[in-house]
């Protein structure tokens, strides 16, 4: 969506055509003007950026008699300095998402690696330096995917890597005192990673003008309100208020089952109750409250709403697609274009602590997408009882910080079981745990059948009502990490 004079503004290093969820051929899909390449700048098409690519410069793409979706094997056929570290002969395991394929290359393009299925897995057209991919190297289940991206950067682009997050620091206070000015703001706390670093990064801008609300919804994990009273009150000395709003939210979600009513109604009622709050500490010093800190990363954007380009709108992140239309308060998001990754090492450049920055990371909308169907007090308990289990065992075990996530989920499945030689007809909970980089793609992890017997044991006797815990080993994709 950027003009070509606007391109050469910007004097790139390289461009990279991404994926995306359409086809070359669907009305209104995504396209650029081929004068592009005449631009003498690298360029890298990832599968739907590749067969755009190939479709402007005059090859022919088709649609393909079977989708590739999944894990594939591509065999290096070529020499390319995309290909550094991939001798001809090698196997690539990649992550194949395509319902098209390249039929016919460009004029000057040659194929450098190719799957059973997928001749031009790889191509180069190596005079006009540009290169494409139709698997995708960004995601967790290509394992050595960032090599070449490192390759067109570095080798092929000529950047250089000298981008820091202690440059980042100084820049993000600069333009949240650009933004507040004079200005004071509230931040919602919830005891997640996010949320944490964004107050973090707001005092260390504009200080005492910040006042941080913990909303205790009855949806936080076992010893949340403590640990963030613990940090906040205590550790930084922040102007900390705490709201009793339990029974209010749980109001909201009676007789709510759908995923994304829940999260538009958390995301409203979490709004208004900032608001009401704002307007309580105006009413006490006569101070106006102008903005609103948010925790939100570039995940949760990219899931909700089409940020940048045509994306496909995944799950509404209650802090995002979840907002209400109208809002008195103005939005301050540090983070809004990090990864997780990224936000964990601020935190750590801001002085976190290593045990806060390193915690798993927690949905927004609470144990409500933990809780499949209706969300009830009992139904909160038993899944809040289940997760506190799966954490204590995972830590025990010394894997809670090499994985990003494990939880327990509470499924709307009741089933027979039998204990103390008596029929039960009890509850079922599902335990998750994945591995990823940035939680836009992950692959389950393969716990020890150990540990998983024990939580599983730890569960049906300790946790009232369940009778049988599964153990959840879908990817993502196709499976999102979260249950809803």
């Amino acid at each position: 969506d950027l003009s070509l004079d606007r391109i050469r503004e910007m004097r790139p290093s390289g461009i990279i055509l991404s994926g995306g969820p359409s086809s070359v051929y669907d009305p209104g899909a995504p396209t650029l003007g081929p004068e592009i390449f005449a631009l003498g700048v690298p360029v890298l098409g990832i599968c739907y950026g590749v067969q755009l690519l190939v479709k402007l410069l005059g090859g022919e793409v088709i649609p393909a008699t079977h989708r590739e979706y999944g894990r594939a094997q591509v065999r290096v056929v070529g020499t390319s300095p995309l290909l550094f570290g991939f001798p001809p002969g090698e196997e690539l395991l990649v992550w194949m998402s395509h319902g098209d394929r390249i039929e016919r290359l460009p004029p000057g393009f040659v194929h450098e690696g190719q799957t059973a299925s997928t001749r031009a897995a790889v191509i180069a057209d190596e005079a006009r330096r540009i290169y494409g991919v139709q698997f995708h190297p960004e995601v967790m289940h290509t394992p050595r995917g960032v090599e070449l991206l490192q390759n067109f950067l570095f080798r092929i682009c000529g950047a250089r890597p000298e981008w820091t997050m202690a440059q980042l620091l100084p820049q993000a206070v600069a333009r949240i005192v650009e933004q507040v000015g004079d200005g004071r703001a509230i931040c919602g706390l919830s005891g997640g990673v996010d949320s944490a670093v964004a107050a973090a990064l707001v005092l260390r801008a504009i200080g005492p003008r910040l006042s941080c609300i913990l909303v205790d919804n009855g949806l936080l994990r076992h010893g949340e309100r403590r640990d963030v009273e613990s940090l906040f009150r205590d550790a930084f000395h922040a102007d900390l208020h705490v709201v009793d709003a339990g029974e209010r939210f749980l109001s909201a979600l009676r007789g709510v089952t759908d995923p994304e009513k829940k999260r538009k109604h958390i995301g409203r009622l979490f709004i208004d109750v900032f608001e009401e709050k704002a307007r309580a500490l105006e009413q006490s010093d006569g101070k106006t409250v102008d903005f609103l800190v948010q925790g939100t990363l570039y995940p949760d954007v990219i899931e909700s709403v089409s940020h940048r380009g045509p994306s496909a709108m995944i799950k509404s992140h209650h802090n995002v697609g979840g907002l209400p239309e109208r809002m008195r308060l103005k939005l301050v998001e540090p983070l809004r274009e990090l990864f997780k990754d990224e936000v964990r090492e601020l935190g750590l450049e801001l002085g976190l602590p290593p045990r806060v920055v390193q915690r798993q990371p927690f949905p927004g909308p609470g144990l409500s997408v933990r809780v499949l169907g209706e969300v009830t007090k009992e139904r909160l308990v038993t899944v809040r009882a289940a997760d506190a289990i799966v954490e204590e065992e995972v830590r025990a075990s010394g894997l809670y910080e090499t994985l990003w996530q494990s939880f327990a989920v509470l499924l709307p499945v009741k089933s027979v079981g039998v204990m103390g030689d008596q029929r039960t007809y009890a509850d079922t909970i599902a335990v998750r745990a994945v591995q990823s980089r940035d939680g836009m793609t992950a692959d389950w992890a393969a716990l020890p059948t150990e540990l998983l017997g024990t939580i599983s044991r730890r569960i049906v006797n300790e946790v009232q009502g369940v009778s049988r815990v599964v153990y959840d080993i879908t990817s993502k994709p196709p499976g999102t990490i979260e249950w809803e």
